[in-house]
């Protein structure tokens, strides 16, 4: 059992990390956002897309392939439409303003689309998706990643994880919230698995000579299979058509994602909302969104369950017990986060 002096404060994590960042040229704002959305995501309980990467996204601000100071611009400025230019600044930063800018032209013209190009990872899509629902918007957001899935029955990386995100304003149950990936498992779970020298289920991967594997190393060097088969490849390139090639970005194997440390990434990413007071007033559309919770609810349990979750209800859960509880980091994370320390020259904000 863990112990309880093993956690670590949320608060003292986005402290170190956000000092991490503006040692490389962040601002102290960006430097904040970005240390939240790994810090979020731990509370959240998705710990692959947490404080492990840290150390990736501080390599790339050192080599330069990701740029300190964000300046994005907008080459389209068309009524409900945009397009961004992210200039390779920071993806968070990026992905932060296109969320706001789609929201400001859905409440202008009922929907907003905002079409990203050179950007950079950005963490956890429900991150931003959230934002949106927050001020009663309905939101997609999408992005395309480094190549690590073959097209359906080839043997060559071209096809990113490309995750997506749906974000539905929810009353008193914050939001309804979808975020995955076309893959059958996300690439950060792998490296997640390979840090604490963990085997993976023989579905997750093949090696590189088409062979399943449980060897999180030879699952990297190999293909991660995608979600559902064929289903999970034609969703993975339509993401991509979207995020890369409407955006004028990178796509397929065009794309570096955070592992990379020194070359851009080329990332794009799409993003729709939808003010729902266009639709309907958003306190009734909230009441009928309680009415189908409780209805999706309202079924007997199968065995081995507790309770019916919504999508983002476990995320919520997860949430309140670490704030309450802190944190518990593996110890490889620990070991990364204390070489980016010494690294940086922020070894006294270390929480631990």
């Amino acid at each position: 059992m863990t112990d309880i002096k093993d956690y670590v404060p949320h608060g003292e994590l986005i402290q170190f990390a956000k000092a991490v960042y503006q040692s490389v040229g962040l601002s102290e704002e960006d430097a904040l956002l970005a240390a939240d959305t790994l810090v979020q995501a731990e509370l959240w309980g998705h710990s692959s897309h947490g404080m492990l990467r840290l150390a990736w996204y501080y390599a790339r601000l050192k080599s330069g392939a990701m740029k300190p100071v964000t300046n994005t611009s907008l080459l389209v400025d068309s009524q409900a439409i945009a397009v961004m230019d992210g200039h390779d600044g920071v993806g968070q930063v990026i992905a932060k303003r296109a969320m706001l800018e789609s929201v400001k032209r859905a409440k202008q013209h009922s929907v907003g689309i905002v079409s990203v190009r050179n950007s950079n990872h950005f963490g956890t899509c429900m991150y931003f998706t959230r934002m949106a629902a927050q001020q009663g918007c309905i939101s997609i957001l999408m992005s395309n990643a480094g190549p690590n899935m073959a097209p359906w029955g080839g043997r060559q990386k071209k096809i990113g994880t490309n995750p997506w995100s749906i974000a539905v304003p929810a009353g008193k149950h914050g939001a309804v919230v979808m975020d995955m990936a076309n893959s059958g498992v996300a690439r950060g779970k792998i490296y997640l698995a390979q840090k604490r020298r963990q085997s993976i289920p023989a579905d997750w991967a093949i090696d590189k000579e088409g062979r399943p594997t449980t060897d999180p190393q030879a699952a990297i060097e190999g293909f991660i299979l995608p979600m559902a088969g064929h289903k999970g490849y034609v969703m993975g390139v339509m993401v991509d058509i979207l995020s890369g090639v409407l955006s004028g970005s990178a796509f397929l194997d065009q794309v570096h994602g955070p592992y990379d440390p020194v070359n851009k990434s080329g990332a794009g990413h799409f993003i729709v909302s939808l003010n729902v007071e266009a639709f309907q007033p958003l306190a009734e559309f909230e009441a009928r969104i309680d009415d189908y919770i409780r209805s999706l609810k309202d079924v007997p349990l199968a065995e081995g369950h507790k309770q019916i979750y919504f999508p983002g209800e476990m995320e919520n859960q997860a949430d309140i017990r670490n704030r309450q509880m802190g944190l518990h980091l593996p110890e490889d994370t620990k070991q990364s986060l204390i070489q980016v320390a010494k690294e940086s020259g922020q070894e006294k904000y270390l929480p631990f």
